[in-house]
């Protein structure tokens, strides 16, 4: 015979592992009681016994801050609302001309006055009064002019400046600057006008923007005016900025 023949009459020693332990009919009625103990354990866990969330509050420094008293705004109307001083402005902004200035009209600019005007410390900022760090107004307009103006109208106002001829800028000496008025320059500066782009958004205070007005005053004033044909000095109209900058909301 051979030894496949007789093979199958051999006991497999690996067979009882293979088919794993066998448990009793007790043996399963412990293991089921042992998890049914635990889920139920769980509930007793979870919902009887107190959180340790709920001591925390006996302890001072760790009260949740969840629980922290704390006034809603808008909960009820009996809430004060007393603003802090200075935090919020409550007597609203300057007045926006753009949609006149972009139409032609150069009457608002024109009307303004410069606050300036005498070297003074500065027209106050809109809203509540707050601390402010006074510095010369013709310092402030010497740094603000190098630092935004004279690239394209140059460091004297004669478009000298690093693009001036690329861009096509203007000189601020000519006669025709000269005549306009501290408001018309104020509303360039502030809404922008051809080739120049609006700098409310850049040059946001009023009173800086009115320092830059002094500058370019005392650049005139520094430059023997020249001789000019008649009419040659009429004012150009004012009108929106070309690069598209200006804005009917503008600061």
């Amino acid at each position: 015979m051979s030894r496949r023949e007789s093979g199958g009459n051999r006991r497999d020693p690996f067979a009882a592992l293979r088919a794993g332990p066998s448990l009793s009919s007790g043996r399963r009625k412990i293991a089921l009681g042992l998890v049914m103990l635990f889920c139920g354990g769980c509930d007793f866990y979870y919902y009887k016994i107190p959180s340790p969330d709920d001591l925390w509050r006996v302890i001072p420094w760790f009260d949740h801050m969840i629980h922290a008293r704390y006034i809603r705004p808008y909960e009820t109307p009996n809430v004060p609302r007393n603003t802090p001083e200075g935090s919020v402005p409550v007597s609203g902004g300057e007045p926006d001309w753009s949609r006149e200035w972009v139409s032609g009209n150069a009457t608002t600019a024109n009307a303004l006055r410069n606050p300036v005007a005498s070297g003074g410390s500065g027209a106050s900022p809109p809203g509540p009064s707050v601390p402010v760090i006074p510095r010369n107004i013709d310092a402030a307009g010497d740094t603000l002019y190098q630092n935004f103006c004279s690239v394209c109208h140059g460091p004297t106002g004669n478009a000298d400046g690093t693009v001036s001829r690329q861009m096509g800028a203007p000189s601020l000496l000519t006669a025709r600057a000269r005549a306009y008025t501290d408001g018309y320059i104020y509303s360039i500066i502030r809404y922008g006008r051809g080739v120049m782009p609006r700098y409310g958004d850049k040059v946001y205070a009023p009173v800086e923007r009115w320092a830059i007005v002094n500058h370019v005053r005392k650049l005139q004033a520094q430059s023997p005016a020249p001789a000019v044909a008649p009419g040659a000095a009429a004012p150009v109209p004012p009108g929106p900025s070309a690069t598209g900058s200006t804005s009917t909301v503008g600061r």
